[in-house]
């Protein structure tokens, strides 16, 4: 080789340096770039995501709440398309709250209740029109929500991601006998903690009442205690979803996305588009199940009608409140300067006030009333005013949530009084919850 081939040798490896060395610069430049703006975007996986997709620091801060409706749907051997699960669900980026309302599928659409047919029936409205705009126009009339997303899911699409997740450990809450030859429907499940596979979930969801009992001349079905018939179901289909979240949210499943992303383009419809997901994404993998807020649509069951119909008729000022406590938890809309003015006063005011004062909901995660009524009663010993109870999903942890700037000795006094807590802050401008004090028992508190 020649003394000018060696040198035209060398001049290209120390261009091909400087190339190198220069695409080097620029990717530690746009790491950096890129890295800072996954910590202006809060770092980690969230705000990592958030990068990519293009959010900065103030992404967030403008995103409202995210409300959808919920369909499960069956088909029989017929053909009939038939909704078995009715919710709506929220979820909020910023203060990482979510929310599952259940619609009772016999409650009552149309205009007369005296006339009440079987067509007039919530669940009923899916099939009749074949999609979900119907189901979505009732449910927003009887909520007062304004509700424009809807996520359809088919029965075969829940089988498919349970086990796709490798199945889910769920205490089934009685023995489940019963079967439905019309729909092909053959449910027989043990109670007790066990892994639930696609099968059993059908199964498990679909569950109203056993077969007929001829001696007891019934259809035995949930206790009153946990929910007889169509509430027992909905109760059990909300904690199932709530413990489906759980394992789906599992770091392992992430390398499964794939295959749950494939099971839904199949078997899932949705006017949700990639340009409203993608937003909230990023936020969504900081969501804990904790977090998870759950209700019924109020109402009773009656049959009093000229067709001898069975339906069910929400309560519309009780239905008001409730939706009011989840969606919103305020009394009423006010002005920001207002509410932030009244939560200075409120703040001020806490120094003079007794115990007896502050308003306390107690909420029952633990899934037993003796427990609840213990937590009551140790509070009131303790000077405290119980405003009100109510129940919830099963909870691993007692929580203590400030809804209203108070005090600090006050929450650590009830974290005492009780002998166990988590102290949280609800995210909320103060003054604007019916209730000072939110208190959910888990099954840790004894």
């Amino acid at each position: 080789m020649s003394k000018k081939q060696m040198n035209k040798q060398k001049k290209k490896r120390k261009i091909g340096r400087k190339i190198l060395l220069f695409v080097f610069v620029l990717l530690l430049i746009g790491g950096g770039i890129f890295a800072y703006r996954t910590y202006k975007n809060g770092g980690g996986v969230s705000g990592m995501l958030a990068t990519v997709v293009g959010h900065d620091e103030n992404t967030r801060k403008n995103l409202g709440e995210f409300k959808t409706l919920i369909l499960g749907i069956s088909t029989d051997l017929e053909g009939t398309e038939l909704t078995d699960t009715i919710m709506v669900g929220s979820y909020n980026p910023n203060t990482q709250k979510a929310t599952l309302l259940s619609i009772p599928r016999d409650t009552y659409t149309g205009k007369n209740p005296s006339r009440a047919s079987a067509n007039d029936k919530i669940n009923c409205l899916y099939g009749i029109n074949h999609g979900p705009e119907a189901t979505l126009k009732a449910v927003n009339e009887i909520t007062g929500l304004n509700i424009e997303h809807y996520i359809v899911v088919r029965t075969e699409a829940l089988i498919r991601i349970v086990d796709v997740i490798g199945g889910v450990t769920f205490n089934v809450p009685r023995d489940m006998n019963y079967d439905d030859p019309t729909q092909d429907l053959h449910i027989h499940l043990d109670s007790g903690e066990q892994l639930i596979d696609g099968e059993k979930a059908e199964q498990l969801l679909r569950y109203r009442h056993d077969n007929w009992d001829p001696v007891t001349k019934s259809y035995p079905t949930y206790s009153e205690e946990y929910g007889d018939n169509d509430t027992g179901r909905m109760r059990t289909q909300r904690e199932f979803m709530t413990e489906v979240m759980k394992q789906t949210l599992k770091p392992g499943n992430i390398f499964k996305i794939g295959q749950i992303l494939d099971v839904a383009n199949e078997c899932v419809d949705t006017n949700i588009g990639l340009s409203d997901a993608k937003d909230y994404i990023p936020y969504a993998v900081e969501f804990s199940t904790d977090n998870l807020v759950t209700g019924v649509l109020p109402g009773t069951n009656t049959n009093q009608n000229t067709n001898g119909v069975w339906v069910f008729i929400h309560n519309k000022k009780e239905t008001k409140e409730l939706i009011e406590e989840l969606f919103f938890n305020r009394d009423i809309e006010e002005d920001i300067s207002e509410e932030e003015n009244q939560g200075e006063q409120n703040t001020t005011k806490q120094n003079d006030i007794s115990k007896s004062d502050f308003k306390i909901e107690v909420i029952n995660g633990s899934g037993e009333n003796d427990l609840l009524q213990k937590a009551v009663k140790e509070l009131e010993g303790s000077g405290y005013k119980v405003l009100r109870t109510g129940s919830t999903n099963s909870t691993p942890k007692t929580t203590i949530v400030d809804k209203n700037n108070t005090k600090q000795t006050i929450l650590d006094n009830i974290k005492d009084t009780l002998g166990i807590g988590t102290i949280s802050s609800s995210g909320e401008t103060a003054g604007s919850s019916k209730v000072d004090i939110t208190i959910i028992i888990g099954k840790d508190y004894k």
